[in-house]
C-alpha cells in the first residue's frame, strides 16, 4: 500500500480477515494457554517478530509524543476486540468494514 494510512488500513483489513477466515487458528493463538510468555524478556523470538511487524507499520502513525510500542499495543488490542466481538455475534457483521475504517481514521494520525 502507498502511504502510511493506506498501510495501516491494509494491516487492519488483513488482521480482521485472518481472524474471520481462520477461526480455529485465531482461537489457538489467543485463547489456548500454550505456556508462552508475552511482553517479557523471555518471549520467544517469533512472537517478538510478529509484534515488530505490527510496530513497523503502526509506529509511523502513532502521533507526536506517543510511544510507538504503546500505540501498537492499543491498536492491536482494538483489532483483537473487533475480531472477537464480531465472531461472538456481539457486533453486527454488516458494519465490520466501517468499524475498521473508523479505527484507522481515529487512531492513525499522519504527522
Amino acid at each position: 500500500a502507498d502511504g502510511p494510512r493506506a498501510r495501516v488500513a491494509a494491516l487492519a483489513r488483513a488482521y480482521l480477515d485472518f481472524a474471520e477466515r481462520n477461526p480455529a487458528v485465531y482461537d489457538a493463538m489467543f485463547q489456548l494457554d500454550g505456556g508462552l510468555l508475552f511482553a517479557n524478556e523471555d518471549t520467544p523470538e517469533p512472537l517478538k517478530d510478529g509484534f515488530a511487524a505490527l510496530l513497523e507499520t503502526l509506529a509511523e502513525v502513532a502521533g507526536e509524543g506517543v510511544h510507538p510500542g504503546l500505540f501498537t499495543e492499543t491498536f492491536w488490542a482494538a483489532l483483537h476486540g473487533l475480531a472477537t466481538l464480531t465472531r461472538a455475534g456481539r457486533l453486527p457483521t454488516g458494519d465490520a468494514e466501517r468499524r475498521a475504517e473508523l479505527l484507522v481514521d481515529r487512531l492513525a494520525v499522519i504527522v
